[in-house]
């Protein structure tokens, strides 16, 4: 692992799955990596979760520890000497305060864009949401069943064990980082809705495909995680 800049814990993340046509994503591919796939299906997740207990550089931010997060990703994979790294790449993130944000887009120059949120855990029932213009839209999952660990090969094991990042940056170049945390828990989702107008933040085809019933989702419960700091990839390296 290098050297941590982010540490906090992931929390309720709500994982709503589509398969989508790889042509859709391959405008945002990061130089260096190319698409990842599980069993020929292309994925993009809408996920809901909270951050607590974060801190940058091991030092507790005052009001901004604990926070909630949406975000739309696929996934992408790098080999290096051998060695597959199976990553995330972000398409926009939610987060409702606009340091969040600047210091996310500053160190990693990652799509975030400040909202204000909310967010309800209940029995059986998670809830995300963001207000755009004065309208409340969101995320929620109904779980169903005891929560279960993660199969080895399993759909759920794709989705959620990808242990690196990779960005676009304006230049054209990449940047990588880590994310170490363990296997997780997962229970399965018997209902989920997206609520609200997409376009404005997603763009019609996604909006569209994100107003769809997902191909899969589920609970995950989260653990602690770190977040290296980023690497700016040489050319020798893309």
């Amino acid at each position: 692992m290098r050297r941590a800049f982010l540490t906090a814990e992931w929390r309720n993340l709500a994982m709503l799955n589509y398969v989508v046509d790889p042509a859709l994503l391959m405008p945002f591919v990061p130089k260096g990596t190319v698409l990842d796939t599980w069993h020929g299906r292309t994925y993009v997740s809408l996920v809901g979760f909270m951050f607590v207990d974060t801190r940058v550089l091991g030092v507790p931010i005052p009001f901004h520890r604990t926070f909630e997060e949406v975000n739309l990703r696929f996934y992408v994979r790098r080999t290096v000497d051998g060695e597959v790294r199976r990553a995330v790449t972000f398409l926009r993130e939610l987060v409702p305060r606009r340091a969040i944000a600047f210091v996310a887009q500053l160190g990693y120059n990652e799509p975030y864009t400040a909202l204000p949120m909310r967010h309800e855990v209940a029995p059986g029932s998670v809830t995300y949401e963001w207000m755009l213009r004065d309208r409340w839209c969101g995320l929620r999952v109904e779980t169903t069943g005891a929560p279960r660990a993660i199969e080895p090969g399993s759909e759920e094991e794709f989705i959620t064990e990808h242990y690196w990042g990779y960005t676009r940056q304006r230049d054209g170049s990449t940047v990588e980082y880590q994310v170490v945390h363990p296997s997780w828990i997962v229970s399965a989702v018997s209902r989920s809705a997206v609520i609200g107008d997409l376009t404005e933040l997603y763009g019609d085809a996604f909006a569209a495909r994100l107003c769809e019933p997902p191909h899969s989702a589920f609970l995950a419960d989260g653990s602690a995680i770190s977040v290296s700091l980023p690497k700016r990839l040489t050319s020798d390296e893309l």
